[in-house]
């Protein structure tokens, strides 16, 4: 039995997504209904010099959203997560993710680490970000190569 009746799985979309979701199904008691996941989009104008306003900002970002919703879809799909417990945001990943948990109240937050050390960590992390502030449990899960 399971300690955590809601458990919030944020994802990269990356090829890590299924052992984020695999640590948090263990968590849940094999109980995916006990999952959400949740992948947030960046802003774009964050990811581009000043250049990039001569584009469609608001179309491209649209198409960005909608491409990650698409993704996140059939990652929920292949583990038994319902589209209502679904959430593709836009913004700052660890603000919205602590922000998502605490509307949800969700009881834990699931979250991919790749364990780095050195610069990498003084210059932080998602998931070390998501840490400090969180209005719950977090599990970071050691994912990929360093």
């Amino acid at each position: 039995m399971s300690v955590y009746n809601k458990i919030l799985v944020a994802i990269e979309l990356s090829e890590d997504s299924q052992t984020v979701i695999n640590a948090a199904l263990k968590l849940a008691g094999g109980d995916a209904g006990k999952l959400h996941l949740v992948h947030v989009v960046e802003p774009i104008a964050a990811a581009y010099s000043m250049d990039a306003y001569a584009l469609n900002i608001n179309e491209l970002q649209q198409e960005a959203l909608s491409l990650a919703a698409g993704n996140l879809a059939e990652i929920g799909e292949r583990s038994g997560i319902s589209g209502n417990q679904q959430h593709t945001l836009l913004g700052s990943p660890a603000i919205e993710i602590r922000t998502l948990a605490s509307e949800a109240e969700a009881d834990a937050i699931v979250i991919g680490s790749h364990g780095h050390s050195g610069w990498k960590v003084l210059l932080g992390s998602t998931a070390n970000k998501v840490l400090h502030g969180a209005c719950c449990d977090v599990l970071t899960v050691l994912v990929g190569k360093d």
